[in-house]
C-alpha cells in the first residue's frame, strides 16, 4: 500500500518526526510512504487544511496513493475538508484505540490528526502506536468481532450513499477557486510523485488545466 503523508502550514515543523514514525512503522510492515509535504513552514508553497483536502481527493482518487495521513492543530478541520470530497472516506484519529477502530470498523482511506491539541512529551510514541494500529492488518474486519457482519454492512451502505450525495471530483475541481486549487496541486511532493502514479486519465487532465500546463 502507497500512504501518502500531508502538512498543512501550522504544523509543517513536524513534519520529519511524522514521516520517519510513518517509514518506521508502516514503511517495516512493507507500505510505501510518500512524503508530500509542507516539509518546512518556510516552504514557498503553504498549504491550509482546506487544500490539504484538495490534495487528498486528488492523490486518493487518481490512484497515486492508497491512503493519506494528515492533520491540522487539532485534526478537526483536516477531517472536515478531507470529507468534503468524493472517494475520500477520513477519520479523526488522535490515540492507538482510535486508530484501530476506525480502521477495523469504518475502513476509511485516511485519517486527519491533531499535531498541536494535546502533541506534548511522548507525542513520537502515541504516532508510533497509532500506526501501528492503523496499518498492521487489513482493515474492515470489524471490532467487536461479533459485530463484523453488521458493521461491513453498514460501511457499504455508507460508500452507496456518498456516491450519490457527491459530485464528480473532475466537476468539483474545475468548480473550485482556481487559486485554491492551483496552490493545493503545487507542491514540491505532488509535482515528484503524482505524474508517474497518477491511474486516471481524466483527473490528470483537470490538474493540468487547473496547473495551466
Amino acid at each position: 500500500m502507497k500512504i501518502g503523508l500531508i502538512n498543512e502550514n501550522s504544523q509543517a515543523d513536524k513534519n520529519k518526526m511524522i514521516y520517519d514514525c510513518l517509514v518506521e512503522t508502516a514503511g517495516s510492515m512493507g507500505h510505501e510512504v510518500l512524503n508530500f509535504g509542507m516539509y518546512t513552514k518556510e516552504d514557498e508553497n503553504q498549504l491550509t487544511y482546506v487544500q490539504n483536502g484538495i490534495l487528498a481527493a486528488v492523490l486518493l482518487n487518481a490512484g497515486v496513493v492508497d491512503y493519506v495521513v494528515t492533520g491540522c492543530g487539532t485534526g478537526e478541520g483536516a477531517m472536515l475538508a478531507l470529507n468534503s470530497f468524493p472517494g475520500v472516506l477520513c477519520g479523526h484519529v488522535a490515540d492507538p484505540s482510535d486508530a484501530y477502530m476506525f480502521a477495523q470498523i469504518n475502513d476509511g482511506n485516511a485519517v486527519a490528526m491533531p499535531f498541536a491539541k494535546g502533541f506534548g512529551w511522548g507525542a513520537e510514541l502515541n504516532l508510533k502506536y497509532t500506526f501501528e494500529q492503523l496499518f498492521k492488518t487489513e482493515g474492515g474486519q470489524g471490532y467487536p468481532k461479533e459485530r463484523a457482519v453488521p458493521e461491513q454492512r453498514n460501511k457499504k451502505i455508507l460508500d452507496g450513499v456518498k456516491e450519490v450525495t457527491y459530485n464528480k471530483l473532475t466537476d468539483i475541481l474545475l468548480k473550485l477557486d482556481s487559486e485554491l486549487a492551483a496552490g493545493a496541486l503545487s507542491t514540491e511532493g505532488f509535482d515528484k510523485y503524482f505524474w508517474d502514479n497518477c491511474k486516471d486519465d481524466e483527473i490528470k487532465t483537470a490538474v493540468k488545466n487547473i496547473l495551466g500546463r
